[in-house]
């Protein structure tokens, strides 16, 4: 009867000396350029939503017209919703005199004005070299008397190089170009 625990305790071994490595991708961020008077104090952004093949761990990367496929191999470092979340913030933070931070607001009050970014495409592609972020954006007033706006935004950024590793690097600046201009529109 001991016999068998020991065995099993020796194949689990066994089996976990064979696992693979896992290789995780951080998204690097450029630092934006510009540097804004805000017409509120406080803005919340929320969680920014993702289409499904880029919001999964495994990062997609269009290969030939249409086809979007992952590797299994290369994840990112982090869930990518919140990634993106966490450096939107920040950037817009560092672009914006008013305070920034992401949902759930991290400060007691309501904050001025709320961000809601919808993103429809946020993807590589090795079949033209580029880097494709599009979708749209909410602008509202939460704790004053702002107003509610729609816009669109779609940036084409060159890969470095037309794989996984060159779609993560053209995916921040990507995020730092919708930062300046989420933040142009609530800057002065």
């Amino acid at each position: 009867m001991t016999m068998k625990p020991a065995l099993i305790a020796l194949g689990l071994g066994a089996l976990v000396a064979c696992g693979s490595t896992t290789t995780r991708l951080n998204m690097p961020t450029a630092a934006p350029t510009l540097s804004l008077r805000a017409g509120m104090e406080t803005v919340v952004l929320r969680d920014v939503t993702l289409p499904t093949y880029a919001a999964s761990d495994e990062i997609a990367l269009e290969t030939a017209p249409g086809v979007i496929t992952t590797d299994g191999e290369l994840l990112f470092a982090d869930d990518p919703s919140r990634a993106v979340t966490l450096s939107l913030s920040r950037q817009m933070d560092t672009i914006l005199s008013a305070l920034v931070g992401p949902e759930p607001w991290p400060f007691p009050g309501l904050p001025d004005v709320v961000v809601d970014v919808r993103v429809s495409e946020m993807l590589g592609s090795a079949v033209t070299g580029n880097f494709t972020l599009s979708g749209q954006y909410f602008i509202g007033g939460d704790g004053i008397d702002y107003p509610n706006t729609a816009h669109n935004f779609a940036y084409v950024v060159p890969m470095p190089t037309p794989d996984i590793p060159g779609a993560v690097a053209a995916q921040g600046l990507a995020i730092t170009g919708l930062a300046e201009d989420i933040s142009r529109r609530l800057g002065r």
